[in-house]
């Protein structure tokens, strides 16, 4: 394995997919509760649009003293129906 240095990293096969959402969302100043949330999104994209990348979403901070699970294992249709209302859509646009 390798070992990269950086501040946000998607790897797998919907990786692409997140990918799209951190690099919008991304600001150098993000508090802790909207990386979360940006991560969150990310996941989900990535599993919606890409069936062998799992349904559940789980969220770490990787800090200097090691990390924290933010997000233990949330379901993507969960999510799904969730971001939908959000839009103002039903989910089977």
């Amino acid at each position: 394995g390798e070992r990269f240095k950086g501040q946000r990293f998607s790897v797998g096969s919907g990786s692409p997919f997140a990918y799209g959402v951190l690099d919008s969302g991304y600001k150098h100043d993000l508090s802790l509760e909207d990386a979360v949330e940006l991560g969150r999104r990310a996941i989900y994209h990535a599993t919606h649009r890409d069936g062998a990348s799992g349904g559940v979403v789980r969220v770490y901070h990787v800090h200097e003293k090691g990390w924290t699970k933010m997000i233990a294992g949330e379901d993507v249709n969960s999510l799904h129906w969730m971001y939908a209302k959000e839009k103002g859509l039903l989910g089977n646009e």
